[in-house]
């Protein structure tokens, strides 16, 4: 396994914990988003260099194998003809080319092996790119309905809605009745004051049907005396 392999292992182990403890969930996903893109875009050109330089070495290792091929032709042309110097010296250059075929075949197959891996971790970067992205599209749903939640519960405790309503008409009836309590007072003062004047009225007209009586009395004596 790559440095690169066990470092993206470690980001991705840990994102889960770290999202348990954010306020900010959606934030956090958008950095690892981020950071999970800048990954994949130098993985991509790390993959290209890879593909490039293996396609190289695998041109040497093929070149080298031709020309192996090519000496043992000549070398075997060579013995027919009775020139063994000349079939020496191709065998030679036979066997040079015989190990750099090897070399660069060794070079090959373990470019061709570190390329299939990053072409392996790149696929595993896009897979978990799109399911972290997925999961921030859930989260910022989420986030979304608390919020909405929230504006609902505070509309609630702004108006009350019916609650409010009935306070409000409880209110209103206990105005409007001690407003008749009120007004009812005011005409028993008024209707209070005026049997207090007839009845005032009434002894007035007694004292003064007395007084007509002795007068009428003190006549009748002074008449008679």
């Amino acid at each position: 396994m790559s440095v690169i392999k066990r470092v993206r292992d470690i980001s991705a182990a840990t994102l889960n914990d770290r999202l348990e403890k954010s306020e900010d969930p959606v934030k956090l996903i958008d950095q690892f988003l981020w950071s999970t893109h800048q990954e994949i875009g130098k993985s991509e050109q790390l993959h290209r260099q890879y593909a490039v330089h293996t396609e190289h070495l695998y041109k040497q290792w093929k070149e080298a194998e031709q020309w192996k091929e090519k000496r043992e032709q000549q070398a075997l042309t060579a013995l027919k003809a009775g020139e063994e110097t000349a079939a020496k010296l191709a065998l030679q250059d036979k066997v040079i080319h015989e190990e750099k075929a090897e070399r660069y075949r060794g070079l090959y197959e373990q470019s061709q092996a570190e390329l299939n891996e990053l072409a392996e971790l790149l696929q595993e970067l896009r897979d978990e790119y799109r399911a972290v992205y997925d999961r921030r599209q859930f989260y910022v749903a989420r986030m979304e309905s608390l919020r909405l939640q929230q504006r609902l519960t505070a509309r609630l405790g702004e108006s009350g809605y019916q609650g409010n309503t009935r306070t409000m008409f409880r209110r209103l009836d206990d105005q409007i009745t001690d407003m008749e309590l009120e007004s009812k007072s005011l005409r028993d003062l008024r209707r209070m004051g005026t049997e207090m004047l007839y009845t005032a009225g009434t002894a007035v007209q007694e004292v003064i049907e007395r007084e007509l009586q002795q007068l009428k009395r003190k006549l009748q004596q002074d008449q008679g005396g």
